[in-house]
């Protein structure tokens, strides 16, 4: 008999879902993941630099990292997540000595505290996803070197109605078998027209290839719809947590709705 999950253990198993991802990458994602950091870092390279990737779920960004020129560090809480990781460094960069791979929590301190100091510490949707957002955002600060980068995303605050209308779709989708097949026969229906309607409309197939950042739509509703532990924030309240703590705010792409809001913060020496 399959023992039932604790509150505690409820938790959306990610790497399952990019494990399939992985059959579809192609140079065009990854182009577009390179694209994707330069553009919000605001710089033309990665040269020389060192890049830890917090939460590397499907392993792309840390791909697009290494090929832009940085020594890569990334870590995962999902095993799944971690092998899909090993794939693509497997798959194009079987040789390298500059990309560690690692399981890891952002909330075991002394795990991060073995990780020395980095240049950039890019953590995309991975930290409202722990189960404690704000000690997670307390405890990439101490990776970051002076003058160096933190470029995160986290879901933004839609208000208390809204936000725990979510937390419980996303609680029931990982509560079991039932749950998920009943959350996924009332979103996914309806997610799938919206895209075909605009297939249509656009006479392009959308479901293919997804131009924000080279993931999947179809991969992104299960990680939406799922992604749970969840937690979302106001931009002022991260934006005055991490001016607290020294940072000031490079750059900043902000949402109205219920994704996510991405920021760039460099921290002063």
């Amino acid at each position: 008999m399959k023992k039932k999950k604790t509150k505690s253990e409820i938790r959306f198993e990610f790497g399952k879902n990019w494990k399939s991802f992985l059959l579809k990458l192609d140079n065009k994602r990854i182009n577009e993941a390179e694209r994707s950091i330069l553009e919000m870092l605001e710089i033309k390279s990665l040269k020389d630099i060192s890049f830890l990737d917090i939460g590397s779920g499907s392993g792309l960004f840390s791909l697009a990292a290494h090929k832009l020129g940085a020594s890569v560090h990334s870590f995962d809480y999902d095993l799944n997540s971690v092998l899909c990781t090993e794939e693509l460094q497997s798959r194009y960069f079987p040789n390298t000595q500059n990309w560690t791979i690692e399981q890891g929590s952002v909330l075991d301190i002394n795990y991060l505290n073995s990780l020395g100091t980095f240049d950039i510490v890019y953590s995309w949707g991975v930290l409202h996803h722990t189960g404690n957002l704000w000690k997670a955002l307390e405890n990439v600060i101490p990776l970051v070197k002076g003058n160096g980068i933190l470029f995160i995303s986290l879901y933004n605050d839609v208000g208390k109605r809204r936000s725990q209308f979510w937390w419980k779709v996303k609680k029931m989708y990982c509560s079991g078998i039932i749950g998920k097949y009943f959350i996924c026969s009332i979103f996914i229906p309806y997610r799938a027209l919206k895209v075909l309607i605009k297939s249509i409309i656009e006479k392009e197939n959308l479901f293919r290839y997804k131009e924000s950042r080279g993931m999947s739509i179809t991969h992104d509703w299960f990680d939406w719809l799922g992604g749970f532990p969840y937690e979302v924030s106001k931009v002022d309240e991260i934006f005055h947590f991490y001016k607290n703590y020294g940072f000031s705010l490079k750059n900043i792409k902000t949402t109205v709705g219920v994704g996510c809001n991405e920021y760039v913060f460099i921290k002063k020496i």
